[in-house]
């Protein structure tokens, strides 16, 4: 599989990454992701389970790099390395941004 970058950094008409406004939904963040995984792997959005671990769509050591830099970008905040191997679906992910 090719890896490209992804500019997937567009929010949801209500959500900002910004300080002193409100923090994204769990369901904001689930649809973002789903964007960028459809627009990096090519596929149609309604491919993607959110239950699926990110491994099993094919993402390398370098697609998990590039999407936790974007997604630190979206959420305005850096995170762990190794993120997207310690909550390794769409659906632990969203859940743990939104608790942290």
């Amino acid at each position: 599989m090719a890896i490209q970058h992804v500019s997937t950094t567009s929010l949801p008409d209500n959500a900002t990454p910004d300080a002193g406004k409100q923090p994204l939904t769990n369901a904001e963040i689930q649809t973002w992701l789903i964007s960028y995984l459809s627009e990096l792997l090519e596929i149609d959005q309604s491919e993607i389970d959110v239950n699926v671990p990110f491994e099993r769509y094919g993402l390398d050591s370098s697609a998990a790099i590039g999407l936790t830099g974007d997604l630190e970008n979206l959420l305005g905040y850096e995170l762990e390395p190794t993120i997207l191997y310690d909550y390794p679906t769409i659906e632990v992910l969203s859940k743990q941004l939104v608790a942290a």
